[in-house]
C-alpha cells in the first residue's frame, strides 16, 4: 500500500490524534540497558543516540531531559516522498507560536509539541484541515 502524495488530500484528511501521556527526548551513549519496547524513536548522531521515550520510563531510568512533549499522530498514510505536508502544518503551527518536532514514520507523520500546547495544536491542525486550501 503506497502512501498519499496529493497535498490537498494530505492536509484535508490528516486527522490529528493526541496520544495519552508525556514524552521526552533524551540522549544516551548506548541503549544496552533500555528495553527496545520502551523506545518510541531512536536516531543515531555522532554525539550520541537520541531517544524518544515516555517520561515515566525516562524517570525510572534516571535519564536527563529538558523538553516534555505531547505526541500527535497525523492519521493519514502519507508517502515518504510527498511534498509540502510538513512545510504547511509546521508553518501554521509557527504562525500560532507553537514549536514542533516532526518524525516521519513509514505510515504516518508524528509531531511532538510542548505539553502546554497540545490542545491548541490539535485545534490549529483541525482548523487547517477544514479550511485548506482556502485558508487565511
Amino acid at each position: 500500500m503506497t502512501g498519499e502524495k496529493n497535498l490537498t488530500t494530505l492536509i484535508q484528511k490528516m486527522s490529528p490524534e493526541l496520544h495519552d501521556g508525556e514524552y521526552v527526548f533524551t540522549t544516551v551513549k548506548t541503549t544496552d540497558l533500555i528495553d527496545r519496547k520502551d523506545i518510541i524513536c531512536e536516531f543515531k548522531e555522532p554525539e550520541g543516540i537520541t531517544l524518544i521515550l515516555k517520561r515515566e520510563k525516562a524517570d525510572n531510568l534516571n535519564l536527563e531531559y529538558e523538553f516534555i512533549a505531547s505526541w500527535i499522530t497525523l492519521k493519514i498514510h502519507s508517502s515518504l516522498d510527498a511534498v509540502g505536508l510538513t512545510a504547511i502544518f509546521s508553518s501554521e503551527l509557527a504562525a500560532n507560536e507553537i514549536s514542533c518536532n516532526v518524525v516521519a514514520g513509514y505510515y504516518h507523520d508524528h509531531i511532538f509539541v510542548n505539553t502546554e500546547y497540545s490542545e491548541k495544536t490539535i485545534k490549529v491542525l483541525k482548523k487547517l484541515s477544514q479550511s485548506y486550501p482556502n485558508r487565511r
